[in-house]
């Protein structure tokens, strides 16, 4: 009887656990930030980040600035999910407790960029406003 109900428990703690293997597999995606390079259309860079949260004309000179989540690539993100869901099934469901915080936490980086384009509408000036550790050396000079 004991069995019994040691293994209905393990089972009751597996199926309800998973919410940092669900959390960690659904994190934001890395962005590619080599559309920050000189001469791409800023069609590409809006193609890559989204839509700009403001948007500057200023003597024939557009100016957009970007802001979003710096996430995870795809392995990365799988290789949190399994560690998580291994790391459940070895102690129960108790490394949720630890994992889910941890999730929580690591949910990606917020990035502010200002990019200045050529009168082709080409990336011509690059800003990091916010999140210079994750775009290091990106800063472009005039």
């Amino acid at each position: 009887m004991k069995l019994k109900n040691l293994l209905l428990a393990t089972l009751v703690f597996i199926l309800g656990s998973g919410c940092s293997v669900f959390m960690a597999a659904n994190q934001p995606d890395k962005k590619d930030i080599n559309v920050l390079n000189k001469v791409t259309p800023r069609i590409h860079v809006i193609a890559e980040f989204g839509q700009p949260a403001f948007t500057e004309t200023k003597d024939n000179i557009r100016s957009d600035i970007f802001t979003f989540v710096q996430g995870y690539s795809s392995g990365v993100k799988a290789s949190r999910a399994a560690f998580h869901g291994v790391a459940d099934v070895l102690t129960f469901g108790l490394w949720e407790v630890v994992g889910t915080p941890v999730e929580s936490v690591a949910d990606g980086t917020e990035v502010k960029v200002q990019v200045t384009y050529d009168e082709s509408d080409c990336v011509d000036y690059i800003q990091v406003l916010k999140g210079n550790d994750l775009i290091k050396g990106i800063n472009s000079k005039r």
